[in-house]
């Protein structure tokens, strides 16, 4: 896939602070295949917060992430995403996610602009969210960031030109995220269809292969495996 080979070959700013170091970083499992959330009630935010953040303790970490293609059970909290057909439920994860402190600010991987953005408040959902546009060896492309604060979606416009390494945003809490506990969702989509401060964030089974090609693994900017 083309995008993907030039993804891989191009150095980005970290979209959480460059102070983090590479080590502070921790992978999470949050599947259904993790035995360890069995004695978790993953429809509380607040209950889900404690094991992400014991996990980090552990771990002697700062940020936890993972999550692309990631079957989970924590959206069947939520009518949004849950489905009677197990093949139209949508529980497969499409970011990939990055667990911090609300407020954490979150920067421009690359050169950009503002494509579009939105507060999407259904329960479960992003909450506000930040779609930018980019434009690499005549390849266009999104990224889109969410969970972020309300001020992040505020005083900004279509069209703003983004740098690399500028602040763009900073989390939000679960009261405004989704209800969640706080951590950036962070995807690459190549065509965004009609789709304008949104896109599908997780999947269902029938419609997985298509974006897995249309939303490629997110570590080709963040590269952090």
């Amino acid at each position: 896939m083309i995008l993907e080979r030039v993804l891989k070959s191009i150095k980005c700013h970290p979209v959480l602070s460059a102070s983090i170091e590479y080590n502070a970083y921790v992978p999470l499992d949050l599947s259904v295949c993790n035995s360890e959330l069995q004695a978790v009630n993953v429809s509380s935010s607040d209950d889900l917060e404690v094991f992400i953040w014991k996990h980090m303790k552990r771990n002697s970490a700062k940020v936890a992430y993972g999550g692309y293609i990631e079957k989970r059970g924590i959206y069947n909290r939520s009518d949004y995403f849950n489905q009677q057909n197990p093949e139209t439920e949508r529980n497969i994860h499409l970011g990939l996610d990055l667990w911090i402190e609300a407020s954490s600010p979150i920067f421009a991987p690359i050169d950009g602009e503002v494509h579009s953005f939105n507060n999407n408040t259904n329960h479960g959902d992003y909450g506000p969210t930040l779609v930018l546009k980019h434009e690499i060896e005549g390849l266009g492309f999104y990224t889109l960031y969410g969970h972020l604060s309300l001020q992040s979606i505020e005083n900004i416009k279509g069209g703003d030109k983004v740098v690399k390494g500028q602040q763009i945003a900073s989390l939000g809490t679960a009261e405004v995220n989704g209800d969640y506990p706080p951590h950036l969702h962070f995807q690459i989509i190549e065509d965004i269809q009609e789709y304008s401060g949104d896109y599908p964030g997780v999947s269902n089974l029938l419609d997985l292969e298509y974006y897995k090609q249309n939303c490629p693994d997110p570590n080709l900017l963040l590269k952090l495996y």
